[in-house]
């Protein structure tokens, strides 16, 4: 059995890595580790839990050893917490935003804040299994992208490789409250959030610099948040190359993806769920993209759609850990969402 620990597992995206865990045929959990709610039944703050773990909360001196640690605190935690414990026999996957860039210039720019443990960046893989899976098979150090970066990439990606896209990439994000953490703070009370469709980041939101450094291609970036509580939707507006047409594009995708586990791709011409929809994606590892062209052809938007928590954040990571491990990637991550939801 794999002995695994999370640090941050009292939050949502810590809350997600102990149920998959819970639930994984080859994995123990060793330790749930959190500073504000030690002593606590893991239960009374992940209620889903019940019946399934007896876990209480620990401190950070009370992790002991396991297999593979995953980190699910907050941003800048990560970069303090983690050059500690590397000697700690694990693997590590951080699910923060600390390790996601390669340069220190490009994350003190995106973060407003120096790196505290530069030499480290280069020594993470990015934790995207489809497009690093041969190096996360002997990744010690993982960093998990960020959930609308992920939904970003893999709408955008195989167009990107194969050339079919011209110029500068705009990426138009929806994404649910549970994006924001569960601390409370002035944009995520109830009365404020209820109803709004609120554009918190018109311009430079920090997961443009992922897509753009996974792609190579420039890229905008615009968020909004709505009025789910889970899920991330991803509108790419590209224009095509010269020669490019919809079957090109259909191919291409379908080629690309035609042996990816969690990438299906979604663009019918009927239906209501004709195009990813984050709807019914919720509690699964799933990420639809689709696409649709206009402007005569030469532009097409690119749609992508996930659940935030599960392939935006603790399901991605999880597959990244049953691909360092050997194990089938599917394992622990069978569940395919909910409809009607």
């Amino acid at each position: 059995m794999i002995r695994a620990a999370i640090i941050g597992a009292a939050g949502y995206i810590g809350g997600e890595l102990l149920r998959l865990l819970l639930g994984h045929p080859d994995v123990t959990v060793t330790a749930a580790v959190s500073a504000s709610s030690t002593g606590r039944r893991v239960d009374g703050t992940h209620p889903n839990l019940r019946s399934l773990t007896d876990l209480t909360f620990c401190a950070m001196d009370r992790l002991g050893a396991c297999d593979v640690l995953f980190h699910a605190g907050g941003h800048r935690a990560g970069m303090t917490v983690l050059p500690g414990l590397l000697d700690h026999g694990a693997v590590l996957v951080d699910l923060s935003g600390d390790f996601r860039l390669a340069d220190p210039v490009v994350y003190e720019r995106w973060y407003g804040v120096a790196h505290a443990a530069p030499r480290l960046l280069p020594t993470f893989v990015p934790g995207l299994p489809e497009t690093q899976r041969k190096r996360l098979t002997q990744a010690d150090r993982i960093s998990v992208p960020g959930c609308m970066a992920t939904a970003g990439i893999l709408a955008l990606q195989p167009l990107t490789a194969a050339g079919l896209v011209a110029g500068q990439v705009w990426v138009d994000a929806r994404t649910g409250s549970s994006g924001s953490g569960g601390r409370p703070g002035e944009g995520n009370v109830h009365a404020e959030r209820a109803g709004a469709m609120r554009v918190f980041a018109p311009a430079g939101h920090r997961h443009e610099a992922e897509i753009a450094e996974a792609t190579g291609v420039e890229v905008g970036m615009s968020v909004t948040g709505v009025e789910a509580v889970r899920g991330v939707q991803v509108l790419c507006r590209v224009r095509l190359a010269e020669g490019v047409d919809e079957r090109l594009v259909r191919d291409t995708y379908r080629l690309r993806y035609a042996d990816e586990p969690f990438v299906r791709v979604v663009a019918q011409r009927r239906g209501l769920y004709r195009l990813p929809e984050p709807k019914i994606l919720a509690g699964s590892n799933f990420c639809d993209v689709g696409f649709a062209l206009g402007g005569r052809g030469r532009e097409a938007v690119l749609v992508a759609a996930l659940d935030n928590l599960v392939k935006g954040g603790a399901g991605n990571a999880v597959q990244c850990m049953n691909i360092r491990f050997g194990l089938p990637e599917r394992r622990g991550l069978d569940f395919p969402g909910l409809h009607p939801n």
